[in-house]
């Protein structure tokens, strides 16, 4: 099976290659594309010693053509970040003149990511070949999907929230991570964990019991909300229960991007070297947590029609009766070679089910603004958001937004 990685001079690339070659013996062929030649060089040939470090068959080559990466491709994994590093920088400053949370995937760092990322997603998706699986790793995974499954796209999307719960929880309690099945319910970016079957029976109780401060304060959320909730909820719920605190955080520290800028420029470094065979120590500070496993079984998964549970972005269809069918949400699967199909979720209370539902709205919104275009689209969108939600805010983080990304939309030009 040709599998073709979408920006595959990334950073990340190495980490989903060393899972190709430990866990993917099915695989016969990676293309790496990426625009960035100088990049893609030095991730190729590191990925290239990591795949004979491992003793893997597969064939291994890169190039910045489109249609060359993609023919014959089975599955088409995607990972881009349209306008780099700096892109994200400028996506996680601008908010804050409005006292809004920078980041990424939230808020309006989020929407102008889904503006640039869209449109290039849809291009790639059009000249795969038909058939083909499009598993997006790309942020806002969510939006990003479900703009690929409006056009009528076999996507998926994928997040490592849920795995990274998944093999914590499992060797705590001693346990196979495959032994233990997540209650994993929400939006991408805005997931619980309800519970932790294993062997039938919910363990998240007694994990909260015995680690309630510990996993508070890994996730930087105070223990008071999870005791409210009952729930688990993920890291970047954060930005709505502590969304001022975490404002005041960002205007004293460095920007993520302008971190991980650094760090992505001693990985190059490394990957150049010849002498490096094995993923460096530095990648884990790159973020990214078992990426390569979440990636390598969903498209197992889908390959071999296995069954496999697995966390995934796909249509609601019914399975949260709050949300249209169209929606975009995440939730644990069961993943066959006709995708992903939600096991049965039960009702979501209503703090929970309020919140999904107002960003799912802000969703839809995102994806017609990201696919046609448009100031008031982009000003609807983000007045929809429930954490801007009022006129000047909305109105100048348009404004911002779009001085801001200019050059990575073509219908301002």
């Amino acid at each position: 099976m040709k599998i073709a990685v979408v920006g595959g001079g990334s950073t990340y690339t190495p980490e989903l290659i060393d899972g190709f070659a430990r866990l993917a013996p099915f695989v016969s062929e990676i293309v790496l594309l990426d625009p960035a030649a100088d990049r893609l060089a030095a991730v190729g040939g590191f990925a290239q010693r990591l795949l004979a470090h491992h003793g893997s068959a597969a064939r291994l080559r890169w190039t910045s053509d489109v249609d060359d990466a993609l023919a014959g491709a089975a599955m088409v994994v995607v990972q881009l970040r349209v306008g780099g590093q700096a892109a994200r920088i400028s996506d996680e400053t601008f908010p804050l003149i409005c006292d809004c949370v920078g980041q990424e995937t939230t808020g309006a760092g989020g929407l102008a990511k889904a503006l640039r990322t869209v449109p290039v997603v849809l291009d790639i998706a059009r000249r795969a070949d038909p058939g083909a699986w499009i598993v997006n790793f790309t942020n806002p995974v969510g939006i990003v999907t479900r703009a690929l499954l409006d056009h009528g796209h076999r996507a998926a999307g994928l997040c490592n929230v849920a795995i990274g719960f998944q093999r914590r929880w499992a060797a705590g309690l001693g346990v196979e991570p495959s032994a233990v099945t997540l209650d994993h319910v929400g939006l991408n970016h805005l997931t619980w964990e309800r519970a932790a079957y294993v062997d039938g029976v919910d363990r998240l109780p007694e994990i909260m019991d015995k680690h309630l401060d510990n996993l508070a304060a890994g996730l930087q959320i105070p223990a008071e909300v999870l005791a409210t909730l009952g729930h688990v909820p993920s890291y970047y719920l954060r930005y709505f229960y502590s969304h001022d605190a975490v404002v005041a955080e960002q205007r004293g520290q460095p920007t993520r991007g302008a971190l991980v800028a650094d760090i992505e420029r001693e990985l190059l470094a490394l990957y150049a070297d010849p002498s490096v065979v094995t993923k460096p120590e530095l990648l884990e500070g790159r973020g990214g947590a078992y990426y390569s496993e979440a990636a390598v079984g969903l498209i197992a998964s889908l390959r071999h029609d296995d069954g496999g549970v697995h966390a995934v972005d796909v249509r609601n269809n019914g399975t949260m009766p709050f949300l249209p069918d169209e929606a975009v949400i995440e939730v644990t699967c069961r993943v066959g070679a006709d995708g992903a199909t939600p096991l049965p979720v039960a009702p979501l209370r209503p703090e929970l089910a309020g919140l999904v539902g107002a960003v799912a709205a802000y969703e839809e919104l995102a994806v017609e603004a990201a696919v046609r275009g448009g100031r008031e689209r982009v000003y609807a969108a983000l007045l929809a958001h429930p954490l801007i939600g009022q006129h000047d805010r909305a109105a100048r983080l348009t404004d911002e937004l779009l001085a801001a990304n200019r050059d990575h939309l073509a219908w301002l030009s």
